[in-house]
Order: structure tokens, then C-alpha cells, then sequence
């Protein structure tokens, strides 16, 4: 047991007015009680979901918006909630961790007591809770995890790369999980080869999945596609986008994964899907969509929304990892005291595969 009682202070950078730069801020952070632990990040991915931190806001399509202050996001705001860092210390209840252990954090913490977080899926927990989204996350030097059970030793992976695998990669494997009933030799559609479609390319490639069709509107994200597994490249630039889906699968699509899901990805991947396909939108580009209703039924189609994952697919997906049957997307490291010249490079697109940002450098 730590029995430490010492303060330590926490520096960080926070958004402290929407649609301006994150600002660097201190603050006082007690030792731990109870089941809590804390731990001093060592690295954390800049995820594309941050821009919408930064910016206050989700486009939900008609000139209309979700602000995050309505979801309960209050400022200053620590974002980071891809994290990776070593305990330094634990409170009297917390079973299970040691001084020193380097840990992936599943930043999707509930309520702890409904039934959705008693199962193992906080992340659909009504009262959330998640780090770097309620709570302080990982673009601070230190994050208080309430959870023990939220600590997953990831073992020899980078944990560069295994920072990435606490949103993007999650959110992709349990949006491809969604495809099961998909054959392995049956065309997928993966849109936007930013780091989630790329994480969802190699999960595809390690369940066997035979014929992966990548789609961007970049052409290096394209070509960074298929050095990760994607079989076929489609232009999203294409007037017409069904036609060019459908000409690349050669065969009718039984499911999309839409990393995008902007207006004009989720008509194409919609129009384009087989009877019984499955259309899974996972990104928040935002728009909207205007769909006839009884197409529904008549085409015995589903559209089936994807956020994050559960602990269970969590640590499913290290094991996965720690089997090497994954391509390792590409990892740029840059300076935790930095994050804000990384989020500009994220909004620009200027990023190929992943950045984060890593305490040991800069210092």
C-alpha cells in the first residue's frame, strides 16, 4: 500500500476559451484515496476528437450545433484521452497496482455503479465520467484514475503507439465489431484513413478479412492505406461516390465502416450497401441525412451508431496487439509542452497516421 501524503502539482494545458490555443495552467492535486491512482503520463495521443474540445462544439448538420457545454464539458478543460503513464501513487483500496507499474489508461469511466458500468461498458453509462473529456486527461503531466480495473498492462508494445489504442484503436475494433456477420471474403468499406481507418484496416487484415476498400479525399493517406492492408483505394473526391464504391467492391457490400460520416459519405455508404448490409457511422465530420423509411425495411439494411468500446473489447484488442498480428500504424512523437502546434496540424490534415505527445521530450 502507498501511503504517501504528499501534493504534487499538476501542469498541463487547457482550453480555457473555445476556438483559441490551449493555454498552460497548474494546479494542486491531493494523493489519492480511497480506490484512486495516479499516475504520471508518459505519453498521449492527439486525437482528431480534441479539435471538437477546442472548438466547443459538434456541426450537427443546417447550420446547427451540439455545444459540449450542454454535455457538461465545463472550462478550463485538460483534454488528452489517450494516455499512457506509470503510477506514482495509489490510495489504501486500490487492488491490484504497484509503484511504478506503466499502464494504459481505458479513459470511458462511468458512474461505476449502473448496471452498464457494473458489466463492463462504461462507456454507455449516463452519468460519464470519461478522462480528458469530464476530467482532467492526458495533456497533463498526471491523471487520477478512480478505477484500478481501468489499468491495462499492455506489456512490450510501444507505448506510443498502444496511447492510440485507448480511442482510436478501440473505437475502431468494436466499430468492426459490429461487422461479424460479414464473410471474410466479402467486400468492406472503410472512410477516412486518418488514425482510426488505419487502426480499423489492421484490425480487418488480422481477423481475415480478404477484401479491405479504403477510402480519403488525400491521396498520400490513400497510398499510407495500403502500405496498412487496404486491398483497394477509392477516391472520395469522386462526383459521383456510389458508382466509384461499388465498381471498386465488385460485388455487393454488406458493411461500411464511416470514420468520417459526413453528409455526403453516409448517403454514398447507405445507397451503396447490399440487402441485409450494415452501415456503421463512427465519425462526427457532421451534416445530416435524408432517407426514405421504407428503403429501411425493404433493403433490410442496418445503420448501427459506434462509440468507443467496452473494457472487455479493450483489453481484447492489447491481447490482439500483443499477438503482433497488428500493422503498426505510423507514429510521429512530439513534445508534450507542444500540443497545441500538434492540434493545428491534425485540424490541417498534415499528419500521417498518428501524433503524441511524449513527456520525455522537450523537457
Amino acid at each position: 500500500m502507498n501511503k504517501a501524503r504528499e501534493e504534487h502539482t499538476v501542469r498541463g494545458w487547457a482550453v480555457v476559451k473555445n476556438g483559441e490555443p490551449l493555454v498552460a495552467v497548474e494546479a494542486t492535486m491531493p494523493m489519492p484515496t480511497g480506490t484512486h491512482v495516479l499516475l504520471e503520463v508518459t505519453h498521449c495521443g492527439v486525437c482528431h476528437s480534441d479539435l471538437y474540445f477546442q472548438d466547443g462544439y459538434y456541426d450537427l448538420g443546417g447550420g446547427n450545433k451540439l455545444s459540449l457545454a450542454d454535455r457538461g464539458v465545463t472550462l478550463p478543460f485538460v483534454p488528452g484521452h489517450e494516455t499512457v503513464g506509470r503510477v506514482v501513487a495509489f490510495g489504501p483500496d486500490a487492488k491490484g497496482v504497484a509503484i511504478g507499474d506503466h499502464r494504459l489508461v481505458y479513459p470511458w469511466a462511468g458512474c461505476g455503479k449502473c448496471a452498464k458500468c457494473m458489466s463492463g461498458n462504461d462507456q454507455m453509462c449516463l452519468s460519464p465520467r470519461s478522462l480528458g473529456v469530464f476530467r482532467p486527461g492526458g495533456y497533463g503531466s498526471h491523471v487520477s484514475v478512480d478505477n484500478p480495473e481501468h489499468l491495462i498492462d499492455f506489456g512490450d508494445i510501444d507505448p506510443a503507439l498502444v496511447a492510440t489504442y485507448a480511442c482510436s484503436g478501440i473505437t475502431a475494433y468494436s466499430a468492426v465489431k459490429k461487422l461479424d456477420n460479414v464473410a471474410r471474403d466479402e467486400p468492406v468499406i472503410v472512410i477516412g484513413a486518418g488514425g482510426l481507418g488505419l487502426a480499423a484496416i489492421s484490425i480487418l487484415t488480422a481477423f481475415g478479412y480478404k477484401k479491405i476498400i479504403a477510402v480519403d479525399v488525400s491521396d498520400d493517406k490513400l497510398e499510407t492505406a495500403r502500405e496498412c492492408g487496404a486491398t483497394l483505394t477509392v477516391d472520395g473526391r469522386a462526383d459521383d461516390l456510389v458508382a466509384a464504391l461499388t465498381k471498386a467492391a465488385g460485388a455487393p457490400i454488406p458493411g461500411v465502416v464511416d470514420f468520417v460520416a459526413s453528409s455526403k459519405t453516409a448517403s454514398a455508404a447507405i445507397a451503396s450497401l447490399a440487402k441485409g448490409g450494415t452501415y456503421v457511422p463512427v465519425g462526427l465530420y457532421g451534416g445530416e441525412l435524408t432517407l426514405a423509411l421504407p428503403t429501411i425495411p425493404l433493403r433490410a439494411i442496418t445503420i448501427q451508431g459506434s462509440y468507443t468500446g467496452s473494457q472487455h473489447e479493450m483489453r481484447e484488442l492489447i491481447e490482439l496487439a500483443k499477438s503482433h498480428k497488428l500493422h503498426a500504424m505510423p507514429i510521429e512523437c512530439v513534445s508534450h509542452n507542444e500540443p497545441n502546434e500538434a492540434l493545428d496540424r491534425v485540424r490541417r490534415g498534415d499528419v500521417k497516421g498518428r501524433l503524441v505527445l511524449d513527456a520525455s521530450l522537450g523537457q
